[in-house]
């Protein structure tokens, strides 16, 4: 009891730091870091970014070397259940006792911080960055995936040097802070480039792949690009790393790799999209350059970890009769994934949407994705002050869509699913999506109500 009150008082105190707001910029994690000790500068770190699949691509590239054997870390954000999710080491999240731990270590730098007029307060991600720095040197790790928050030349994992740098695609997202193109988008992302050090992207846009062709030049880095999935029976010429489908299956999806060097066939995912097969050929193509570091991945052990990667609120499929699929595209590009891969990836006779999202996102070009899909509607919010009001968005789909679809409009989320399910016939579908924190939330509410069932 004492422990998980202090559990809890340690958490209040990270997410009170929310109140600083964001602060781009490196100077007060390297000042918090130079007073631990610099635990960073002791570590091997693959540093990710990118719009969209960053997280999943580093639960599989980190799934892949835990299996060859490596202990290994990973950083990655938001978290979807619990705030121990954004750091673990070798899939086992940080326990109570170690972050509680932590926090008292960190309290004292943070105040030396807030006394410093020319840095002031760190923020919450900038602390929860440093924290996840000590618990991966304490834990002795071999190498850590280290997943960017946003952007990545300004974010607060940028001061490591890793031993290669992922960028997994670029759409518009966060204009107000990274830029309103394209380029600028990917200059941003670009930060995350060292020099000399590999640098490998599945971006598509030649916007953003010209960006990283010069920063990469600039660096005297080798430049490696991931090219889209071809559909079974396609034969990749020029075109490599690249996934080629087999078989898609109600657990999963069958595919073939051809890499840099190696050649992989009859690898499985459990996750599903067909975007979820680049994420995987980055995944192993990461793996591949880590070879000249010293990681050596058998066929076994990346045959095991691609197997066993689970990345939750991604096309995740919770319950049959109806189908309940949770998934937490939350920006134009992903919703409009997400609306292609939702009649491939599943058979159903209505589907039920079920969205919340929040305020700063662009609304209008997410529903243009997924309302055509959708035979009911019930518009929600995640318990969280940037949501959308579910009315704003209703408004909205009606306005700019001519909606004729059946809709409800249902501020607390635990009735928008008990709606849904009560809607639902056995054949249809419900998709609950528009943000991970919708995800989070009902994801949270569905379990609880299946306990309360079978209590």
């Amino acid at each position: 009891m004492l422990q998980e009150k202090a559990y809890r008082e340690a958490l209040e105190w990270i997410h009170g730091l929310g109140r600083y707001g964001m602060k781009p910029g490196l100077e007060r994690v390297k000042s918090m870091l130079e007073k631990l000790g610099n635990p960073h500068q002791g570590i091997r770190f693959v540093h990710v970014a990118g719009t969209n699949g960053k997280g999943s691509t580093a639960a599989m590239l980190a799934s892949i070397l835990r299996s060859a054997g490596y202990s290994v870390g990973l950083f990655t954000s938001p978290y979807l259940l619990s705030f121990t999710n954004r750091m673990a080491v070798n899939n086992a999240d940080i326990n109570h006792a170690e972050l509680i731990k932590l926090v008292e270590q960190i309290k004292p730098v943070v105040k030396q911080l807030q006394a410093d007029p020319e840095l002031g307060h760190p923020t919450e991600f900038e602390v929860v960055t440093v924290l996840a720095f000590i618990f991966f040197a304490a834990s002795e790790v071999d190498l850590v995936v280290l997943e960017v928050g946003l952007g990545g030349r300004l974010d607060a994992t940028n001061v490591v040097t890793p031993l290669l740098s992922v960028i997994t695609n670029i759409s518009l997202e966060h204009t107000d802070v990274l830029g309103n193109t394209i380029e600028e988008i990917a200059f941003e992302k670009a930060g995350i480039i060292k020099t000399e050090k590999p640098m490998i992207t599945a971006a598509e846009d030649h916007r953003a792949l010209s960006v990283f062709e010069t920063r990469c030049a600039e660096l005297n880095c080798p430049y490696y690009r991931v090219f889209p999935p071809l559909e079974a029976g396609g034969q990749p010429v020029d075109q490599r790393p690249v996934a080629v489908i087999k078989q898609i299956t109600e657990d999963g999806q069958y595919f073939d790799y051809f890499g840099l060097k190696i050649e992989q066939h009859d690898l499985f995912i459990t996750l599903r999209g067909q975007y979820q097969l680049l994420n995987a050929a980055t995944a192993i193509a990461a793996t591949e350059l880590l070879t000249e570091e010293g990681f050596v991945v058998s066929r076994e052990a990346l045959l095991m970890g691609l197997a066993e990667t689970t990345w939750p609120g991604r096309l995740e499929l919770l319950q049959k009769e109806p189908l309940v699929i949770m998934d937490g595209a939350h920006n134009p590009a992903a919703m409009e994934n997400l609306a292609e891969a939702i009649p491939r990836y599943f058979n159903y006779k209505r589907l039920i949407l079920v969205i919340g999202m929040l305020a700063d996102k662009d609304i209008t070009a997410m529903l243009k994705y997924i309302l055509p899909q959708s035979d009911l509607i019930v518009f929600t919010r995640p318990t969280l002050p940037r949501a959308a009001d579910p009315h704003d968005i209703a408004a909205s789909a009606c306005e700019n869509f001519n909606m004729q679809q059946e809709y409800y409009v249902l501020r607390d989320h635990r009735e928008a699913l008990k709606k849904a399910l009560e809607l639902a016939g056995t054949d249809d579908a419900i998709l609950v999506t528009g943000s991970l924190y919708t995800v989070s939330d009902l994801r949270a509410c569905y379990f609880s109500r299946k306990e309360e069932e079978q209590a």
